[in-house]
């Protein structure tokens, strides 16, 4: 039987422990000495050679989809430092960038004058606010923000006081002449 395993391997391409007889048909595998005999008994099933043990890559693909989803990425999975998967410079430069398009939307939407601007604008720039929060806080706090129908009114006074003053230094000065 020696010869018989040999010549099946041979013929499956697999090594001799992966070659398995039936048992009922011993006596036919026997008789088998050509390769053309083994052939034959391999197409009949009396020989067949046994399935390759492998690793499964079942658990292995569904940690992929899971990962594709956002999952897996707790503390216990992460390595090295924080800057090594969002680098410094990146973090600032989202940071920046949000700061930035937040107040363009105020000074557009004329919530803030020119001058605030210009000042949170290079506060922003040396690092002083945290988040687009932060910088909506400040304003609230220092009382920044402006109204348009503020703003409008204001202009009325400021026009009534320069004619109020212009009417004075009329009078002052036919008083004086």
């Amino acid at each position: 039987m020696k010869i018989q395993k040999r010549l099946a391997s041979q013929v499956l391409d697999v090594s001799q422990k992966r070659v398995k007889f039936d048992t009922q048909r011993l006596a036919d595998i026997k008789e088998a000495i050509t390769k053309t005999d083994i052939r034959q008994l391999v197409s009949e099933k009396a020989i067949t050679k046994v399935q390759e043990k492998g690793v499964s890559r079942g658990r292995a693909r569904k940690i992929k989809t899971q990962k594709s989803k956002g999952l897996r990425k707790g503390p216990g999975s992460r390595q090295g430092k924080s800057t090594a998967r969002l680098p410094r410079k990146e973090s600032w430069m989202n940071k920046i960038r949000s700061q930035r398009k937040f107040l363009t939307e105020l000074k557009e939407k004329q919530l803030i004058s020119l001058k605030t601007y210009r000042n949170i604008y290079m506060k922003c720039k040396g690092g002083f606010f945290r988040s687009t929060r932060h910088i909506k806080l400040y304003l609230e706090e220092h009382k920044l923000f402006q109204k348009k129908e503020t703003k409008q009114t204001d202009n009325k006074t400021e026009k009534e006081t320069k004619t109020v003053k212009k009417t004075t230094k009329k009078t002052t000065n036919k008083t004086k002449k």
